[in-house]
């Protein structure tokens, strides 16, 4: 079941064959760990509490991460953002809620083609010229800038990627209890900062507290969930509308073989239209195993505006959060919580419904590095509706009576 070194790496960007991603890599190895060992140990111990269905978790931050916003300003606005959802939550349910954010490490993004198409003008004569660009891949890759040498993949990038990282972990202050999360997409630079602890000398991500796997790299036997049951931190893995029940019957048995609260949660993204089908197999799939169950309403209900932006409806996410509730209500299993993007920045990105994105975007509040974020507002309304739903799921869960 386990991957193997020569399985091809999905989504690995075109780095230069000329060594230098080697030598970037070796010099991350010798780094200072960004997290340590024992926090994420005790990310585990509270996530237990999440699985036994005594807890939720809030998951949220940022779709890219860019280093041009990295500042302790700006990571204690997220922070606080955070913890209000915490505060959103436990208010509505009367339990303990848990805050990763995907945070201090979010600076690498899949992306469904390696190039995307470029249209100019020429100047003075009205003609169009098309070309094609590498896709942007995150900061941790290339330049967001639309030129060829700003879109080359650059080992370099990466030492810049820590060092960002490093400074939004200082940043973080001292008793806010938020953990750090990001996509493990990038297997060169986790792998290189893989550290051993305890006298036994067990193998653990320093990159983040918890780490996720993508819905574009979760083959059950490729590189990236081999990494992931490499290391003892909790880990993740999103199931989007292709999962099948096979899938993760294979990767729960992979990554909790032990069967071990708090180590493992599956983030669903199945869209509103699918969730009610899809997501009793899964649930089905997975009974065996102590997992989070957490919703993530965003990815799979993006659309194109009609002035060409990406957008994500509001009221198509809520709907699919409430279906994600009423099923696992029907299961008898615990909702864990949500997994979003957002900003505390007022940014109009998201729309209140499909209709409204007809009207365009600013673009001065359009300012995502990839996919579209709730905005401040819009995320605090967000997550207080959910809530509400989710506290009497929860309600039933806790007392053994399920609905009729």
């Amino acid at each position: 079941m386990r991957g193997t070194q020569e399985a091809p790496i999905a989504q690995e960007p075109p780095w230069p064959s000329d060594g230098t991603l080697d030598a970037v890599l070796a010099e991350l190895a010798g780094r200072p760990a960004l997290v340590p060992a024992a926090e994420a140990e005790r990310l585990i111990r509270r996530l237990a509490e999440v699985a036994e269905g005594r807890a939720h978790l809030v998951q949220a931050g940022d779709c890219v991460e860019l280093f041009d916003e990295v500042s302790p300003a700006a990571t204690r606005r997220k922070v606080a953002q955070l913890t209000g959802f915490a505060e959103t939550f436990e208010a509505h349910t009367g339990l303990p809620t848990v805050t990763v954010g995907r945070l201090g490490g979010q600076f690498a993004k899949p992306r469904s083609k390696p190039v995307e198409r470029r249209v100019d003008v020429v100047p003075g004569s009205g003609v169009t010229r098309v070309s094609w660009l590498p896709v942007y891949r995150g900061e941790a890759v290339n330049d967001r800038e639309p030129s060829e040498s700003a879109r080359t993949a650059d080992p370099a990038r990466l030492l810049r990627a820590y060092d960002k990282a490093a400074e939004i972990h200082a940043a973080i202050p001292a008793g806010s209890d938020v953990f750090t999360s990001h996509e493990a997409l990038l297997l060169g630079y986790e792998r290189a900062l893989v550290r051993r602890h305890g006298p036994e000398g067990v193998a653990y991500s320093a990159s983040a507290h918890l780490l996720w796997i993508g819905d574009r790299t979760r083959a059950p036997r490729g590189p990236h969930l081999d990494f992931a049951a490499s290391v003892a931190n909790p880990v993740a893995v999103k199931l989007g509308p292709s999962a099948h029940p096979a899938d993760v019957r294979a990767l729960v048995d992979l990554l909790d073989p032990h069967r071990t609260p708090g180590r493992l949660t599956l983030i669903t993204r199945l869209g509103a239209a699918n969730v009610h089908a899809a997501l009793p197999g899964l649930l089905a799939a997975a009974a065996s195993h102590p997992v989070i169950w957490l919703c993530d309403p965003m990815h799979a209900n993006t659309f194109i505006s009609g002035c060409g932006r990406k957008t994500r409806a509001v009221d198509t996410m809520l709907a699919e959060v409430d279906g994600f509730a009423r099923v696992l209500r029907a299961h008898g299993t615990h909702p864990g919580g949500l997994h979003l993007e957002v900003t505390p920045d007022q940014v109009t990105e998201c729309v209140p419904t499909a209709t409204a994105a007809e009207h365009g975007f600013d673009a001065e509040s359009y300012r995502t590095g990839c996919d579209p974020r709730l905005s401040r507002t819009q995320a605090a309304a967000f997550v207080a509706r959910a809530a509400a739903g989710f506290a009497g799921v929860t309600e039933h869960v806790r007392s053994g009576v399920l609905p009729g």
